[in-house]
């Protein structure tokens, strides 16, 4: 979409902060660029999003963190990435900068302190004990029970959005997809609307099918992982062994559907880069066949488990009040009664003309994220029935051509986590400007920290699954 950009003085952005602190406006994104900064919002009530651009003066700018805290970490990234200070901001500390980037030490990080007796921590990561990406989570406990919980993120950052400036579209179309490997689809998907949307392109009526196809296989996958490693961390491991066979299952039908069992690489501005397979819409139909015979089943069996219940229910609660101030999405938000799916609040094609529900619950523990996760199962295996009785004829890809100047799009994809967020400003040759990619994983990992607090340590696994917050995404 084409969101007009304003420019803002003092007065403007603070007026923007006061909408935020009262919850008028939700913060999309805030990210830096010398000498700017740059403010993405959504109000709720009308729909709309703006993008407010304020020039730093010294290479300061009004803290926005200072009273919307959403804002805080972004802010240090900033600071990181750009070298533009918050005034007022209550945390100064580095965030993705592990204190390595320009001197070597010191390589110590202040956690925050807490109060109390008997109070000890307890360190865990950056290295984990699976095959997972690093991160380090320090607790305070009491015996068992959490005090504080504070994260410690930014291991995987690989400067994504620095290799995009000066790339061509196709080269910054694979970065993008690279963003964070369990979302490719979507990050790509995001990436080539806010290229089409700046170059005022129109795609190709197949392609758009095919992309929303692409992306609910890929939140199929997703959403069966996630299922069954809660439960395996829970002890319950024959659910992790069937998920596990199901998410399978949708890999090997997107490998033979588009050569690429994540399907990377498929989605490029413009349209797609290839057509489904000859036998992709057979493979598929199988895929949805299988999926309906075994997963009711499956849903039984986590329903009426009184052992797996236990762990689950009334774990890891987020409350509907930071769900909404922190404009958190997909299943951590919906779990928690915000209802908002990019899908239906904006409509991008061609979800505008499909009929499907978006499950919103209240109790916010790790019970509700599941169910989420399992009626949005059931959502995405009717989307991809209408799609593949709807998918038009035709061609697949349109070119594109610089349109000599410098020009700008935005796009907000529902990923399987939630949305994620794509602002690109092509130059007058063709070129990426700069891009900022903003993972649904940045308003999430705060809440994580708030939904572990008075739950014991051996729940801490639970509730972290539960949200599978993206490291690379958030790093980038």
């Amino acid at each position: 979409m084409i969101i007009p950009r304003e420019s803002v003085t003092e007065e403007g952005w603070g007026q923007a902060i006061d909408r935020l602190a009262a919850g008028d406006l939700t913060l999309l994104g805030l990210w830096g660029d010398q000498p700017d900064v740059y403010m993405a919002t959504f109000e709720e009530k009308t729909g709309d999003i703006a993008v407010l651009t304020y020039t730093c003066t010294n290479g300061t700018y009004p803290s926005v963190g200072a009273r919307h805290p959403p804002a805080i970490r972004l802010e240090r990234t900033i600071r990181d990435l750009s070298g533009l200070d918050a005034v007022g901001s209550p945390d100064s500390r580095k965030w993705l900068d592990h204190g390595v980037w320009h001197a070597p030490q010191p390589l110590s990080y202040a956690f925050l302190p807490a109060e109390g007796e008997g109070l000890h921590q307890i360190a865990v990561g950056p290295v984990h004990a699976g095959i997972i990406e690093p991160g380090h989570f320090r607790f305070t406990a009491n015996g068992e029970h959490v005090v504080r919980l504070e994260q410690r993120l930014g291991y995987t950052h690989k400067g994504i959005e620095s290799l995009m400036s000066g790339a061509t579209l196709d080269r910054a179309a694979k970065l993008a997809g690279r963003t964070s490997g369990d979302s490719t689809v979507a990050y790509a998907f995001a990436f080539a609307q806010a290229a089409e949307a700046a170059l005022q392109v129109t795609v190709p009526a197949r392609a758009v099918y095919f992309r929303a196809l692409m992306a609910e296989l890929e939140r199929l996958a997703n959403h069966f992982g996630d299922i069954g490693a809660i439960c395996n961390d829970a002890s319950f491991a024959v659910m992790h062994a069937q998920c596990g066979i199901l998410r399978e299952r949708c890999l090997r039908a997107a490998v033979a559907c588009f050569g690429h069992r994540l399907m990377m690489d498929v989605i490029v501005p413009g349209g797609v880069a290839r057509d489904i397979a000859a036998d992709g819409p057979a493979q598929l139909h199988a895929l949805l066949a299988e999926i309906r015979r075994v997963f009711p089943r499956l849903i039984e069996l986590y329903d009426n488990t009184a052992s797996l219940q236990d762990r689950t229910v009334t774990t890891g609660i987020v409350r509907a009040d930071y769900v909404r101030q922190f404009g958190a999405g997909g299943y951590v938000g919906r779990a928690s009664s915000r209802n908002f799916d990019a899908r239906r609040v904006l409509g991008y094609a061609p979800y505008g003309d499909l009929a499907f529900e978006v499950p919103v619950l209240s109790a916010g523990d790790v019970n509700a994220r599941v169910w989420i996760r399992i009626r949005e199962v059931v959502q995405s295996l009717a989307l991809i029935d209408q799609i593949l009785e709807r998918m038009p004829a035709g061609e697949v890809l349109t070119s594109l051509e610089s349109k000599g100047e410098v020009c700008e799009g935005l796009a907000l994809v529902e990923a399987f986590r939630g949305d994620v967020l794509v602002w690109l400003r092509i130059g007058g040759d063709g070129r990426v400007a700069r891009c900022h990619l903003r993972d649904a994983s940045w308003f999430q990992w705060p809440l994580l920290e708030t939904a572990v607090e008075g739950n014991i340590v051996a729940d801490f696994p639970l509730c972290n699954k539960s949200f599978n917050c993206s490291y690379s995404g958030h790093d980038l």
